[in-house]
């Protein structure tokens, strides 16, 4: 008799292992479309990079192109523009930092840290107001950062809902805003092409 209750036990024991393991199989297996439908579509993985050709950008031209559903800021700045932008001191900027996914992390915000060494008449930057998202204007250039090349004046961004100033190397110097405009992860593929992301 010793032995049959000694059966019947492991047979308790794999029966309530097998049931267990199944229902946990089963709890994946139905969970599993649930999960795997949170995952980023093949559309969206194709905008996970997305290159942009800048010949076609005049001097003095600025473009709006998206990435990852964020307008992102190309401005083929001129000497004067990028003079402005190198001859501005630390101490006046509101943030410090570069913001630069391609630089070191906590580099000050020279105009060398928000561009490419060589390309630097080229600035890329996420056209995001770092205050309340809102897209900062650059159509309109701003007195208080305006040089003059001929007879144009030109300058940074402003964002008209909360007046956030930014200047030509898409630093924060006036406003609400508290930090620069971000500058996305990109790379050259050429002198003239790169890809973001």
């Amino acid at each position: 008799m010793a032995d049959t209750v000694h059966d019947d036990v492991n047979r308790r024991d794999f029966l309530m292992i097998a049931t267990g393991a199944a229902a946990g199989v089963g709890a994946v297996l139905t969970a599993w479309p649930f999960v795997h439908q949170m995952n980023p579509d093949q559309a969206v993985l194709a905008l996970a990079t997305t290159q942009v050709d800048l010949a076609p950008i005049a001097e003095g031209q600025a473009v709006t192109i998206k990435w990852r559903g964020n307008p992102v800021l190309i401005r083929h700045r001129t000497k004067p523009e990028i003079d402005l932008a190198k001859g501005v001191a630390m101490a006046d900027l509101k943030d410090p930092v570069s913001r630069n996914a391609n630089a070191k992390d906590g580099s000050e915000a020279t105009d060398e840290n928000r561009v490419v060494g060589g390309k630097e008449q080229f600035l890329i930057m996420m056209g995001v107001c770092t205050h309340l998202g809102c897209v900062p204007d650059g159509a309109n250039p701003l007195r208080e950062f305006a040089v003059v090349e001929g007879s144009e004046k030109t300058g940074g961004w402003f964002c008209p809902c909360h007046g956030s100033q930014y200047d030509t190397a898409g630093r924060i110097r006036k406003g609400p805003a508290p930090e620069n405009l971000a500058v996305p992860p990109y790379k050259y593929l050429s002198d003239t092409k790169i890809q973001i992301g």
